[in-house]
């Protein structure tokens, strides 16, 4: 969990969207005033029919403000004002319909005008009823918003208002206040220097044909970006993906499984973490060949496989003081599996996760993983964005690294 005491003294900006989820709002804000910081609230006029704005008047001690064109507001402190008074912007709960403005820059409400209007890390709180949640269009809305930087906690897994059961309810408090923190550690990581690896790697069949898995690389990338705007210098050795290449990272791309550890070794002695992301393939062909395999006049093909080098293994001896981090992708006993692997292999930390999930795992853009700590911690995580769990990572990383002196 993110360091609650970079809350104290800061200024928070809370909006409010017409939601059941609004009812929340008023712990929240009392949560971060607890925490130590200063909360002002601005609210649309749908969030009045759930929560009063007397009521977040009475909990913050400032005033609240609710209509774009009131004048009396604009006199006391205008919405320009309020975005330039705020550490950070915190929209909870964040309806389907306001995702849906601030990906396509609508400015219609005070709440939608602030949000353009505020040069400050931002964080969403979506909370919606979960058929909703799931409808591509809301999804794709928020996407757009992420791209542009902006942390989004998801929502919470049960019983919604409606009488369903399923994703869409707004986040627990505790969750919510941590993802602040976190926006408002940007720095923390400053002069840590971080090799973090990731994708797929391809071993040569022949001159059209490899093997390799199925990773996208999504988590790996989450980490480099999620790491450099913490300040990090990063160095990111990438197996072949699809994806854009971060802009604030040295990137070094490699094929095979043999070359993502020429080049590990290579970058490990320069940097202070290595995050092993990459779904390294296990096996390699024995005796690659030359030229294309023909299936003419064969009834079956026998492939002969052997083991690839551990890259994890063969760095053992560049460890040190380094941290190093691990992932267990695995199909059946997930946690013994890792603990497994944390203790062969050295690690400080092992991330877990069952890759057979629906909606988690490998080319999604969620991932549910356990974070398990070489001084026996366990933090068993809800399905989160890998953006979201990059940064529940880097805090865990972080935590042991300075309790380490």
């Amino acid at each position: 969990m993110s360091d609650l005491t970079v809350l104290r003294g800061r200024r928070i900006l809370l909006g409010i969207t017409g939601g059941i989820g609004a009812y929340k709002s008023a712990e929240l804000a009392r949560s971060f005033i607890r925490h130590g910081a200063q909360v002002s609230v601005v609210m649309t006029q749908s969030a009045t029919r759930f929560i009063s704005p007397l009521t977040m008047e009475a909990l913050t001690h400032n005033p609240v403000g609710v209509d774009l064109f009131s004048l009396s507001d604009e006199r006391a402190i205008s919405h320009i004002e309020r975005a330039r008074w705020a550490d950070i912007m915190v929209v909870a709960p964040a309806t389907a319909n306001y995702l849906a403005k601030s990906a396509l820059g609508i400015a219609d409400d005070l709440v939608t005008t602030i949000t353009l209007a505020a040069d400050c890390p931002q964080v969403v709180v979506p909370a919606m009823n979960s058929v909703m949640w799931s409808h591509s269009a809301v999804q794709e809305n928020l996407e757009k918003i992420r791209a542009r930087g902006v942390i989004s906690v998801s929502p919470g897994y049960g019983e919604l208002a409606c009488g369903e059961e399923g994703p869409g309810r707004m986040a627990d408090i505790e969750l919510i206040v941590s993802a602040a923190a976190g926006c408002l550690q940007s720095g923390d990581l400053s002069g840590i220097r971080v090799l973090v690896t990731a994708g797929p790697t391809r071993e040569t069949i022949d001159p059209v044909r490899f093997l390799s898995n199925r990773s996208s690389g999504k988590m790996g990338y989450a980490l480099v970006r999620a790491a450099a705007e913490r300040g990090a210098e990063v160095v990111l050795i990438t197996g072949p993906t699809a994806l854009e290449k971060p802009d604030r990272a040295t990137v070094l791309e490699v094929i095979t499984a043999e070359e993502m550890l020429m080049a590990t070794k290579t970058e490990i002695e320069q940097c202070d973490w290595l995050i092993m992301s990459a779904a390294v393939s296990d096996f390699k062909p024995a005796a690659p060949l030359g030229s294309k395999i023909k299936k003419e006049g064969k009834e079956k093909l026998v492939l002969e496989l052997t083991p690839n080098l551990d890259i994890l293994k063969e760095l053992k001896p560049h460890k040190g003081t380094k941290l190093f981090v691990g992932f267990a992708a695995e199909t059946q006993d997930v946690l013994e599996n890792a603990k497994a692997k944390l203790e062969s292999k050295s690690l400080d930390i092992i991330v877990a996760n069952d890759v057979t999930l629906e909606g988690s795992g490998f080319q999604s853009d969620n991932n549910k993983a356990q974070i398990i700590g070489r001084d026996g911690s366990l933090a068993d995580l809800p399905l989160l964005p890998k953006r979201e769990l990059a940064d529940r990572i880097l805090d865990n990383a972080l935590g042991i690294w300075q309790s380490s002196g």
